[in-house]
């Protein structure tokens, strides 16, 4: 769900690189839940690597608005300098308000707007910053979670017998005796014949 916010914010911003990472991120949740309903481990090891790429990519994100080792929140680098889109929030925040004045009497400018926010409560960056700090909690929690899962699955694994299903132990396990042991049995069970031929001729 919160993916899903967090894709249709970017959507309105025209954020590209940020709409494709989200889109891969929400079809591998699925694929990781998939796996966990269907006890497909492989599906959840790929869930798992996934987050730790989601962490980084994150990590940059906050690094990219946050202007930290030369990045600049500014660039076009989200929008693949297709377009000057900012994000969503730049304009729409909490408290934000958008004024538009004319750029006519500029020349090259006319019929453009100038647009200014004023009042923000909240600077668009620090919005964005919280949003990525989220992911990165969610997505720690749900490494955490697939590491369990596939650990379960492989212990039920190793305990599983094909002919006996779960039981260690089970029904049609017979106890090999050594074969001597066999024979002396075999041998106290039937009588010797000379006794029986004794007591015919006695009778």
């Amino acid at each position: 769900l919160a993916a899903l916010e967090r894709q249709v914010f970017d959507f309105l911003g025209y954020q590209w690189a940020p709409i494709l990472a989200n889109f891969l991120h929400i079809i591998i949740v699925i694929l990781g839940l998939f796996g966990t309903i269907q006890y497909r481990p492989r599906y959840i090891v790929v869930y798992a690597i996934w987050t730790a790429i989601w962490v980084t990519w994150n990590i940059f994100i906050i690094c990219f608005y946050l202007e930290v080792g030369g990045l600049s929140k500014d660039s076009e680098l989200l929008t693949f300098n297709i377009s000057r889109h900012q994000s969503w929030w730049s304009e729409n925040g909490p408290g934000c308000v958008r004024k538009e004045a004319s750029m006519s009497g500029i020349k090259g400018l006319d019929n453009h707007s100038y647009i200014s926010v004023i009042g923000c409560a909240l600077e668009y960056r620090y919005i964005e910053v919280m949003h990525s700090s989220f992911q990165i909690l969610i997505a720690l929690v749900g490494f955490v979670y697939a590491c369990y899962v596939v650990s379960v699955f492989t212990e039920e694994e190793d305990s599983f017998d094909f002919i006996g299903g779960f039981d260690p132990f089970p029904l049609y396990h017979v106890n090999e005796k050594p074969t001597n042991l066999l024979f002396k049995q075999t041998y106290l069970l039937i009588p010797p014949t000379g006794f029986s031929g004794m007591e015919g001729r006695n009778e």
